[in-house]
């Protein structure tokens, strides 16, 4: 007898964040995947429109949580669309720009989701201020990847569509 094919969330799934200028809440997001995931998931981040460095709060923000960014960079959407390009799971915009922009195939035809955050990068005022803007974001991408990665690995495709939905609306 065949084995049943794996769910949707079986080890490791590769999880593709995306934003326009991949500097600051996507790279928060994949740099969360890969430390939360535990084995089970691999995060990667792109941009549409990519800003060529990360914003250096980004990686002061993750530094404060104990997570390194070293390795980290800024990049194109289009390095995931090769053929060679790893097969993505899970394809999340995390800005409404990105969102709204006409994505290109990535390998694998993962699932889609939008998790809105606020840009912590276009945040003006004192240091302090904009410290606080990235931490929110951090804290509110945070909470998106930790229930994420709480739903049951055997949920079906509808249902966990439908949970990658909810999970976009969490404030």
């Amino acid at each position: 007898m065949l084995a049943p094919p794996p769910s949707p969330l079986h080890s490791p799934r590769n999880i593709l964040i995306l934003c326009t200028g991949n500097s600051a809440r996507s790279i928060l997001g994949e740099a969360l995947i890969n430390h939360l995931g535990a084995g089970r998931f691999r995060g990667y981040s792109a941009g549409s429109q990519p800003a060529g460095a990360i914003n250096p709060l980004a990686l002061t923000t993750l530094a404060a949580h104990g997570i390194s960014g070293a390795a980290m960079r800024s990049k194109s959407w289009d390095e995931f669309t090769q053929a060679d390009s790893p097969r993505m799971d899970f394809i999340i915009t995390v800005c409404d720009s990105a969102a709204a922009e006409p994505c290109p195939y990535f390998p694998g035809n993962g699932l889609r989701a939008h998790w809105g955050i606020e840009d912590p990068s276009h945040i003006t005022g004192s240091e302090a201020v904009k410290r606080a803007a990235f931490e929110q974001a951090f804290e509110k991408l945070h909470r998106k990847v930790s229930a994420f990665m709480a739903l049951p690995p055997t949920l079906e495709k509808e249902a966990l569509r439908t949970q990658l939905i909810a999970i976009g609306q969490m404030q």
